[in-house]
């Protein structure tokens, strides 16, 4: 598919007269569209719901959006429970989904209501010594091992994976569970991470629909929900296609139809549990051009670096750059696009064929919505950038600020000669 930004540089330039470079920019109206066509592709579920990965990206305003659009959070720690409470997310509109769980986390999610999603069966334990009792709804990860093949090809290796349980724990947790006084059940899974195939979803979903039938009639447990998870993925390559979500869901419609139903199972809810699929295309770093080194190797240094957007360096994943006004130019110059961490997998691209990149020039980083601001850390004692919202009418609301060294040097509020720097730049 053709990559183009979701904003223009006239609209860019106007932008960074406020809020400098580098900064993340999110498309309202893009999400907004997106989550439609996800309820559309779902809507023959009457109990369907999508639980947004919080994980994704943690920001409240872009939180408060999808509930607007009727969505529910998937929480994997205290503070993603706690910025969904803030936002007015309560009891099962919150799925609790974590692994190594602390106690007190449990604790604090079943006083939200949310569903709580346990990773492995000695968390039953866990779970009604922290609380002391079991909740009457809840949920349990299968992980099946072996490897998840689509159409002969290896999508992932669940059985190197550290979540979930096996097929037989899955039996013994349910009885356990539904003999402490456990009344409504659900399951749940994720066996690869971003898949571009129509064919994940309605296997996953035979696979769990299976397990469902076996639970409920080997264990009497009611089987209420199936929560397909995540791994619906988006395009990151130019020559890759986006999934076709109304496909998808058609797709696991049939399998519903052909397993459920004739199990007398039609009143099981579908739920999902997407972070990249709702955010990644519809966010993207804006990062300047400011310096250009020609040695072994052409480099162009921008003004964003690993801790803006990690996945580069920490997956060498792939994200398509724009060069803005540029669009339309022959890629006649190959660049390595760094930023300015000690550290020399700090690329955001590498041997990438670009057209000739001037110092000032704006790069729109695509398809960083998910996992990208996320990830950021402060290596180098560099600050995380500000997040921005563009906003239907073409306004622009600044959602996050960028970090401050007062920021950097909170936590150091106990070191006397460290204090000076927390109220001004020293």
């Amino acid at each position: 598919m053709e990559k183009k930004p979701f904003v223009t540089l006239k609209q860019l330039k106007e932008i960074e007269k406020t809020y400098p470079t580098p900064f993340y920019l999110y498309d309202e109206k893009g999400i907004r569209e997106n989550a439609a066509r996800l309820k559309q592709a779902f809507a023959w579920n009457k109990g369907y719901k999508e639980y947004f990965a919080v994980k994704a990206t943690p920001n409240p305003f872009l939180l408060n959006l999808l509930k607007e659009m009727g969505c529910g959070t998937d929480c994997s720690s205290m503070t993603e429970l706690m910025m969904s409470k803030a936002c007015g997310f309560k009891g099962h509109d919150i799925m609790f989904s974590s692994n190594d769980t602390p106690p007190e986390e449990f604790a604090y999610a079943e006083k939200l209501g949310a569903i709580i999603n346990l990773d492995d069966i000695t968390h039953i334990e866990c779970l009604e010594q922290t609380l002391g009792y079991i909740p009457e709804t809840i949920s349990c990860r299968f992980n099946p091992g072996g490897v998840f093949k689509v159409s002969n090809d290896i999508m992932d290796n669940p059985g190197d994976s550290k979540y979930g349980m096996t097929t037989e724990q899955m039996f013994q947790a349910f009885k356990i569970l539904k003999d402490k006084g456990a009344k409504h059940f659900g399951i749940h899974a994720f066996l690869a991470s971003n898949t571009v195939t129509l064919e994940y979803y309605p296997m996953l979903a035979k696979i769990l629909f299976e397990l469902a039938v076996r639970l409920q009639e080997e264990t009497g447990a009611h089987v209420e929900f199936i929560n397909l998870s995540g791994g619906i993925g988006i395009p990151y390559r130019p020559d890759q296609e986006p999934n076709d979500i109304l496909a998808i869901g058609d797709g696991v419609r049939k399998v519903y139809e052909e397993v459920l139903v004739p199990a007398g199972m039609d009143d099981v809810a579908i739920c999902t549990e997407l972070g990249r699929f709702m955010m990644g295309p519809y966010g993207a770093l804006i990062t300047k051009a400011i310096h250009e080194k020609h040695t072994h190797k052409e480099y162009v240094g921008v003004d964003a670096c690993a801790v803006n957007l990690m996945r580069p360096a920490m997956y060498g994943a792939y994200h398509h750059v724009t060069v803005m006004g540029k669009e339309d130019g022959p890629c006649d110059h190959m660049y390595d696009v760094v930023g300015s961490l000690c550290e020399n997998n700090d690329k955001f691209a590498i041997d990438r064929m670009l057209p000739e990149i001037c110092k000032g020039d704006l790069l729109f980083i695509h398809d960083t919505g998910a996992h990208g601001f996320a990830m950021g850390y402060n290596y180098n004692g560099k600050l995380k950038s500000p997040e921005l919202l563009l906003k239907e009418d073409g306004s622009v609301q600044m959602i996050r600020r960028g970090e401050t060294p007062q920021d950097y040097f909170a936590t150091l509020d106990g070191c006397e000669m460290m204090k000076k720097y927390m109220t001004t730049h020293g």
